[in-house]
């Protein structure tokens, strides 16, 4: 059997799959569409990250496939209506990524509360900013606001939570009467009302026809002028003009962005020269741990459906 890799994966797990298959692994072919599609003729498996686009045509281009893997969760890359219509499974690397995740909600919520990491520059050459940067904030005892609580967001809480942070969550997929607000001791709260009482918001949902451009200028205009914005999850549910014009006016306290509505950012982004302002590359999942976790797991998933005798 034949198992395509569009998208870097950890080396270990590649060598495991070419000891069961005939492996093609070559992370450029996500910027190479006829040559991915051409690999996926004689293609039984296929394990994309983000950027590769398993749409209809694709789908259409590999005729023995029988399972994608996802190397993480987000599966708004992926047309699942069309390979259910096919009967190929899609296999997410579900938990694997989540505390990469977690730790960069913190770290980047401590840097932009305590705003005295962007003085390398000045102390190098002489100037010395204490009284500028003499006003900046502990994490503990402060609200983290957490928009989606599944287990990324659950995770974060926790880790929140150990620090002295307390915690409130809103997700209209869980019941009030749930038993996990309890287990996370985390409070149950409308949007809104988050929005108003948290210091620090964080997004952990996906990128749906409800969620995009949840996060509009109305709804930062709810947050504390002083708030922080975490957005991990997906671009397109920040609308990333609103929150330019907020950070330049000085109405949101910093935010930092790991995802994108395009990526990668165009030069004319709305985003460019934001002050207390984080901006990275998709990269709030991806460390070497968590690849080797994702990547193991998404191997040995694909792996067992390639290998499960067909009816």
């Amino acid at each position: 059997m034949n198992v395509v890799i569009s998208e870097f994966m950890d080396d270990a797990a590649v060598a495991w799959l070419a000891a069961k298959f005939v492996i093609r692994y070559d992370a450029s072919l996500v910027d190479r569409h006829a040559a991915l599609l051409e690999s996926l003729a004689t293609a039984d498996g296929l394990i994309v990250r983000n950027r590769t686009q398993v749409d209809r045509r694709l789908v259409s281009a590999a005729p023995r496939l029988k399972v994608v893997g996802r190397l993480g969760v987000g599966l708004d890359n992926i047309d699942v209506a069309a390979c259910q219509e096919r009967d190929i499974r899609v296999i997410p690397a579900t938990g694997a990524n989540a505390l990469a995740v977690a730790e960069y909600v913190i770290a980047t919520a401590m840097i932009l509360l305590r705003g005295a990491y962007g003085s390398t520059t000045a102390v190098g050459r002489g100037d010395w900013p204490r009284a500028a940067l003499s006003h900046g904030r502990e994490i503990d005892s402060k609200m983290l606001g957490v928009i989606g609580f599944g287990g990324i967001g659950r995770l974060t809480a926790r880790h929140a939570r150990a620090l002295g942070m307390k915690a409130v969550a809103f997700d209209p997929q869980i019941p009030a009467d749930a038993a996990v607000w309890g287990q996370e001791q985390v409070s149950r709260r409308t949007l809104e009302e988050l929005l108003a009482t948290a210091d620090v918001v964080t997004l952990h949902v996906p990128l749906t026809a409800a969620t995009r451009g949840l996060i509009d200028a109305a709804r930062l205009a709810l947050m504390k002028p002083d708030a922080i914005l975490i957005n991990t999850a997906r671009g397109g549910i920040v609308d990333e003009a609103a929150l330019g014009e907020a950070l330049k006016c000085g109405k949101l306290g910093g935010a930092a962005l790991d995802v994108f509505a395009t990526e990668p950012l165009p030069a004319a982004s709305p985003l460019a020269d934001c002050p207390r302002l984080i901006l990275t590359p998709h990269i709030a999942g991806v460390t070497r741990e968590s690849n080797l976790r994702v990547s193991t797991l998404i191997a040995s998933e694909v792996a067992a459906e390639l290998e499960r005798p067909q009816l």
